[in-house]
């Protein structure tokens, strides 16, 4: 079976656990994007804020 999106088999376990993370999240906000949802984010304060998925897309790295 081949791999579609190959992890660099030299990454450190904390690299490939994060590149994971960051596939789960786009795959939620995308999912949540398409049902016109919100997501609750929470900010480096601690600070809780519902923002449209879409938004959060918006600012999301590929």
């Amino acid at each position: 079976m081949k791999n579609l999106d190959p992890i660099n088999q030299n990454a450190t376990f904390t690299e490939k656990v994060m590149i994971g993370l960051k596939k789960a999240l786009r795959k939620l906000a995308e999912e949540a994007a398409s049902n016109n949802e919100s997501l609750i984010i929470g900010d480096k304060d601690g600070n809780v804020k519902s923002i449209p998925a879409k938004e959060l897309l918006k600012g999301l790295s590929k």
